[in-house]
């Protein structure tokens, strides 16, 4: 408690520094030159003073009001974008702020998106009561190809080695598959109220579900790296699987700032997420795909 308490003070007195030390800087530099000034221009001031080289002084002091100026936009320009770690039983409190905005654009790539799913569809739901500002949403989830053999997710063998297992991957699939029906089926309903546009689609990428990556609104990303150790035994069989748990994966956050360093960290992983949306494959369980 006493740690927690000695950062919270810590952080505070970082903030107020940040906030008044531009201001009392630039006023005691620029309180310098005016004091200089008027040494140089009125006798009186500069006899009381003492100083002959008061000119000399205000010049130098203005200068480093202009440098000290250029030094902040400099460093503000270079730093690198907010991030901070958190973990994914939060993705709640990012999904209600991405609701505020008028579009929200949710998309992720990971292993089966039940986290995220969870948020997202009681999420969804409240807009059939109170859509708020939201008009458009649009929700891509990019989950492995479980139609593929697999070392992960995959039963664990005597000598630790994965072993491929197609009833497991199958169930995994199930799972993906109702979480997509479920989406969709709300997002008939809301587009049938006519207050909101709702478009949601499910992608199949492959491979081995090895990162966790959310991106809101095109201005926040969460990335991760599953543990793809992680075992779990299922009664049914008492076998053991290599299964990530998705719900522990700690999340590095990215935000927007306006700065030039985390407008192109933000782009990238954007541009990341879109080539790989667009070379994903559509489920075989989606009306109209081909088996």
């Amino acid at each position: 408690m006493a740690g927690r308490s000695e950062s919270g003070v810590s952080e505070r007195l970082r903030r107020f520094q940040e906030r008044f030390e531009p201001v009392v800087t630039r006023a005691v530099l620029l309180g310098i030159f005016v004091t200089g000034l008027t040494a140089q221009v009125v006798p009186a001031v500069g006899d009381a003073l003492e100083g002959k080289a008061y000119l000399g002084g205000a010049l130098l002091s203005l200068v480093g009001y202009v440098l000290y100026d250029t030094l902040k936009d400099l460093t503000s320009s270079v730093r690198a974008p907010s991030r901070t770690l958190v973990n994914s039983s939060r993705l709640g409190s990012f999904v209600s702020d991405a609701f505020r905005a008028r579009k929200v654009e949710i998309s992720f790539l990971g292993y089966t998106g039940e986290t995220l799913f969870n948020e997202l569809y009681h999420r969804l739901e409240d807009l059939l009561d109170n859509a708020g500002p939201t008009r458009r949403v649009t929700v891509r989830m990019l989950v492995p190809d479980f139609g593929q053999p697999m070392i992960v997710p995959s039963k664990v063998g005597d000598d630790g080695a994965p072993v491929d297992d197609a009833d497991f991957r199958e169930r995994l699939e199930r799972r993906c598959r109702e979480y997509d029906e479920m989406l969709t089926v709300l997002a008939e309903r809301l587009n049938a109220a006519g207050l909101v546009r709702v478009e949601s689609e499910y992608r199949l990428y492959p491979g081995i579900p090895r990162d966790k990556i959310c991106i809101f609104n095109r201005e926040q990303v969460l990335h991760g790296l599953y543990d793809l150790s992680a075992r779990r035994s299922l009664l049914a069989n008492g076998s053991e699987y290599y299964d990530p748990k998705g719900y522990t994966t700690d999340l590095t956050v990215s935000s927007r700032e306006g700065t030039a360093a985390a407008d192109t960290a933000l782009s990238t992983w954007n541009r990341h997420f879109d080539n790989l949306w667009a070379l994903a494959a559509r489920p075989r369980w989606r009306p109209g795909t081909a088996a």
